[in-house]
C-alpha cells in the first residue's frame, strides 16, 4: 500500500501542470488590462514546459511564440551575465573601482573614484535619477558616449551606502564589457550569451526607435480605455534595457539559469516568491520571475508602462500560484477607472471654466495667482510623477504624455480654462 502511494506521489511530481489553467489566466488578465498581446515562457528546472503567444501585435496578427519583444530592464540581467562571465574567466574584479577598466570615468564628485563594478551591477553608486537625469538629458549613441555623458553625474550617497536604481550604472557597466572584452557590447552578448544559449532569436540595441530590429512590432500607449499603436521615445538604452527577444528563447534563458548561477543584486532582486526583475518601455512591459518551487516564468507584453499599469508582476505571480497548484489572485486593474476619473476631471475643468466666463465675478486680484496652478502642475508634472510613483526616477514631458495621456490633457485643458478666466476676470 506504502509503495503504491509512493508511485503516485512521484507520478504527480513530475506530471505537467494544468497549462489550460494558465491559459485561462493569461486571457481574463488580457481582458482586465487591456493589455493588446502577451508572450509567455514556462520553464521547471531545466525543462521548456510552455511558449506561448496570446492576443494580437500591433498590426492585428496573433502573437506566436517566436513575435520578437521588449523585455526592457529585464536586459539587465543579461548585462549582468556578461560582466560576471567576464569576472570569472579573471579578466575582472567586481570589487575593483571601475577607473581600473575606464580611466576616463569622471563623476562631478571625489567620490565617484571609489565607484566599483559591484557597485554599478547591484545600484549602489550613488548615482541617481535625481543627481544625473538620464531621460531628460540628451541622449548619448554610444556607450563611449555615455561614460562621457556621466561626467556631469553627482552621487547622492557614498558609493556602497544605499541602493538607487539608475539605468546610467548598466550603461556604465555594459562599457566596462566592451573595454574588458575588446568587443562591441551588442556584439559580446551575441557570441557569448545570446548563442551558447541558442537564442537565435535574439538582439540587443543602443538606441530606440531607430535600432528596433526588423520584425518588431510597434508598442502601445492606452487612453481612455483605447490601446493604440505608438513608437517608442528616442531613448539611449544599451546595457540596460536594450533586449528584444522571444518567449522562445526567453524558455531558454530561464531554462539555463540553473547552470547560470543567477546572483541577487547582480541583475536579479528577491522577494518572497523567488528571484525576479521586471522591465519598462513606454510601449511595452516585461518581467521574469525564478520561484523558491524551481519553475520559472517570462512575461513579455505590447503596451507600455502608465497609470494603473506598473508592469506584468500580478501575471507572473498568478501563473506561478497555479503553476505551484494554488489559487490565484483574480486579475485586477486599474487602468481604464484611473483614466475615467482624469477624463471625469477634465470635462469637469471645461464646464467650470465655461461657467466662470459666461458669469464672470470679480475675484481679489491676488487670490487670481490661484489660477496658475494647474500651470505650475503642468510644468512641475514630469518631477512630480517620477518623484512620487518611480521613487524619484527622471521622465521628460514628451514621455510623460505617453505613460498618461488623460493626465496630460486634463492639466493642459484646466491650465487653459484658469488662464483664460484669471486673464477676463483681471481686465475687468
Amino acid at each position: 500500500m506504502n509503495s503504491i502511494w509512493a508511485i503516485g506521489l512521484v507520478a504527480a511530481l513530475v506530471s505537467p501542470p494544468d497549462l489550460s489553467a494558465v491559459d485561462g489566466h493569461v486571457a481574463a488578465y488580457l481582458a482586465e488590462a487591456s493589455y493588446p498581446g502577451v508572450a509567455v515562457a514556462i520553464t521547471k528546472g531545466d525543462r521548456v514546459i510552455a511558449t506561448k503567444g496570446y492576443g494580437r501585435d500591433s498590426t492585428g496578427a496573433p502573437l506566436t511564440e517566436h513575435s520578437k519583444m521588449a523585455i526592457a530592464s529585464v536586459s539587465k540581467s543579461f548585462t549582468a551575465l556578461a560582466v560576471r562571465q567576464l569576472a570569472d574567466a579573471g579578466k575582472l574584479d567586481l570589487d575593483r573601482p571601475v577607473r581600473t577598466y575606464l580611466p576616463e570615468f569622471e563623476v562631478a564628485d571625489p567620490r565617484g573614484g571609489r565607484i566599483t563594478v559591484r557597485h554599478l551591477l547591484e545600484h549602489t553608486s550613488g548615482i541617481t535619477d535625481r543627481t544625473f537625469a538620464e531621460k531628460s538629458l540628451p541622449q548619448p549613441d554610444t556607450l563611449d558616449g555615455a561614460v562621457r555623458r556621466a561626467k556631469q553625474a553627482t552621487l547622492a550617497a557614498d558609493p556602497g551606502a544605499e541602493h538607487r536604481y539608475t539605468n546610467t550604472n548598466y550603461h556604465l557597466a555594459a562599457r566596462v564589457v566592451e573595454v574588458v572584452s575588446g568587443e562591441n557590447f551588442d556584439d559580446h552578448l551575441r557570441k557569448h550569451v545570446f548563442e551558447p544559449l541558442d537564442m537565435r532569436e535574439t538582439v540587443a540595441i543602443d538606441v530606440t526607435p531607430r535600432d528596433l530590429p526588423a520584425g518588431y512590432r510597434t508598442g502601445h500607449g492606452y487612453a481612455y480605455g483605447f490601446s493604440v499603436a505608438v513608437t517608442e521615445p528616442h531613448r539611449f538604452v544599451a546595457g540596460s534595457d536594450g533586449v528584444v527577444t522571444t518567449a522562445a528563447d526567453m524558455g531558454k534563458w530561464l531554462a539555463a539559469q540553473g547552470r547560470l548561477r543567477p546572483q541577487e543584486g547582480l541583475g536579479w532582486v528577491r522577494d518572497g516568491r523567488g528571484l525576479r526583475h521586471n522591465g519598462i518601455w513606454f510601449t511595452a512591459t516585461a518581467g521574469q520571475l525564478l520561484t523558491s518551487s524551481g519553475y520559472g516564468v517570462a512575461v513579455m507584453a505590447n503596451s507600455g508602462v502608465g497609470l494603473g499599469n506598473e508592469g506584468t508582476s500580478q501575471l507572473e505571480d498568478g501563473i506561478a500560484d497555479l503553476l505551484d497548484g494554488k489559487v490565484p489572485a483574480q486579475p485586477s486593474s486599474f487602468r481604464l477607472l484611473t483614466d475615467l476619473v482624469l477624463a471625469a476631471l477634465t470635462l469637469l475643468s471645461v464646464a467650470l471654466g465655461v461657467r466662470a466666463l459666461r458669469r464672470p465675478r470679480r475675484w481679489p486680484r491676488p487670490w487670481q495667482v490661484l489660477r496658475f496652478v494647474p500651470v505650475g502642475l503642468l510644468v512641475a508634472a514630469p518631477w512630480l510623477l517620477g518623484l512620487l510613483y518611480g521613487g524619484g526616477r527622471d521622465i521628460t514631458f514628451f514621455q510623460l504624455a505617453h505613460y498618461s495621456l488623460p493626465l496630460v490633457v486634463w492639466l493642459g485643458v484646466s491650465s487653459v480654462m484658469n488662464i483664460s478666466v484669471a486673464v477676463v476676470r483681471w481686465r475687468r
